[in-house]
């Protein structure tokens, strides 16, 4: 069984999540060894493989994750589809399949509420945090019977300080949207180029939208800094031409 890390504010008597690395699958290469990204070129058997271990993770049948675009799309569930559903949100109260989000630099989140049993996994690289897929979910939560001080999130791995270097262009972005968004713009002593704390600015986004801070958690861990541990597409763009398997962050009710 692949290994992998948990947070405490998900340690729910019937919830099992889990940030999965890229180590305990069965991809080799580039894509070495817990890729599970069908949009990859990866072989499909082993991908088959790895999300199979996923799931036997959770403790579920299967295991679902949306076809990703940067969107601020989110699916409630009542049941596994039969293809990855075009969205970058997840939610559901089903207790035979896991929900996952993918990754290679971007951000996954895991959410619980102990109120309407809800759970769900999300996706946001700086696109889908800027377009407010954070917001979003939270507020398909509620509107599905969550409670906003019941509500848990916990962020994964993924790019961060020192290494996510952005330009100018995307601070006026951020603070066009909120000026608080500004303290998460490091400036380097090299001109207009800024250090940005994506997470940072979630958590912002999660609190806003009315979660308790207390209620909302981080995993940790650069995915560009660990190579090794986490698929990188910024690493990948250096060493292998771009191609970049995806780690997995992955939440079922028992």
């Amino acid at each position: 069984m692949p290994e992998f890390l948990t947070h405490p504010l998900l340690d729910l008597p019937n919830i099992r999540h889990g940030f999965f690395g890229r180590k305990g699958g069965h991809s080799s290469g580039v894509y070495t060894s817990l890729n599970c990204g069908l949009g990859t070129d990866d072989d499909k058997q082993a991908v088959a493989k790895n999300r199979r271990a996923v799931a036997a993770a959770m403790g579920a049948q299967h295991l679902v994750t949306a076809a990703q675009y940067h969107s601020a799309d989110i699916l409630l569930l009542e049941e596994a589809p039969n293809s990855p559903p075009r969205c970058d949100g997840l939610i559901t109260r089903a207790s035979d399949f896991a929900l996952g989000a993918l990754a290679a630099d971007c951000m996954t989140i895991l959410f619980a509420d102990s109120h309407s049993g809800l759970i769900g996994a999300a996706h946001a690289g700086w696109r889908g945090a800027l377009l407010g897929v954070l917001e979003n979910i939270v507020r398909h939560m509620v509107l599905a019977g969550a409670r906003h001080q019941t509500i848990r999130a916990v962020f994964g791995p993924c790019l961060r300080p020192p290494d996510f270097q952005v330009g100018e262009d995307l601070l006026a972005a951020f603070t066009g949207k909120t000026p608080k968004a500004e303290a998460f713009f490091t400036p380097e002593s090299s001109g207009g180029k800024y250090q940005l704390d994506l997470v940072g600015y979630g958590r912002l986004m999660l609190e806003q939208e009315g979660l308790d801070p207390d209620h909302i958690g981080d995993i940790g861990h650069c995915t560009l800094a660990k190579p090794d541990q986490y698929f990188s597409y910024r690493y990948a763009k250096a060493h292998s031409h771009g191609l970049c398997g995806r780690h997995i962050a992955a939440i079922a009710r028992k």
